[in-house]
């Protein structure tokens, strides 16, 4: 028998939703003007929204809120964003501060229950989001630097020697072949004491 007193309730405002102004989600059915984000209150549609129980957020704050928190989930590649959205209304949830292990144990076993590889240039821990392997050993990206000139090394620029790291350049200068020949380039002879 069809519904003659009007349409379904809206799913925001509880008000009857008519068939020339209804939006459907997650089977129930909103106002087009009350298909809003429960937080910022940005319209939303198919591409945009983003359920919770009963909620309807934007995939911006539905992150804020849900998502992953701590270092590296930000707004893209290499961002940091320490936003937790309390502007928007979202508490934030209580957290424990982060206490690294103290566990001088570098085992595997010890890696992957509660341990973590040294650095082998600062000493400190390194997780796996931050984790470069060279000579063998690891490193934090920003720790993967050259023992003598400080510049940023990738695997085709690095050379290693007794444990450390050097640039192709620095290693040639200070471990490479000395004597008439070696040095200044083609054609230069240089005589190192």
């Amino acid at each position: 028998m069809p519904n003659w007193g009007g349409g379904n309730k809206c799913g925001a405002c509880a008000r009857t939703v008519y068939h020339a102004e209804e939006v459907q989600c997650d089977g129930r059915s909103f106002h087009r003007c009350c298909f809003l984000c429960m937080v910022c209150r940005k319209n939303l549609d198919s591409t945009t929204v983003a359920i919770h129980d009963d909620e309807v957020y934007c995939k911006s704050c539905y992150g804020k809120k849900y998502g992953p928190k701590g270092y590296g989930y930000g707004q893209g590649a290499g961002t940091l964003n320490m936003d937790r959205g309390e502007r928007l209304g979202i508490k934030p949830e209580n957290v424990q501060p982060h206490r690294p292990t103290t566990n001088p144990n570098t085992s595997k076993f010890a890696q992957k229950f509660g341990g973590a590889e040294k650095c082998s240039r600062c000493g400190d821990s390194v997780y796996a989001a931050e984790k470069v392997i060279g000579a063998g050993k690891p490193w934090h990206k920003n720790c993967f630097r050259c023992a003598k000139c400080g510049k940023s090394l990738e695997s085709t620029t690095l050379t290693e020697k007794e444990g450390e790291i050097y640039c192709k350049g620095c290693y040639a200068k200070n471990f490479g072949p000395k004597g008439f020949g070696y040095g200044q380039g083609a054609g230069a002879l240089v005589h190192a004491q």
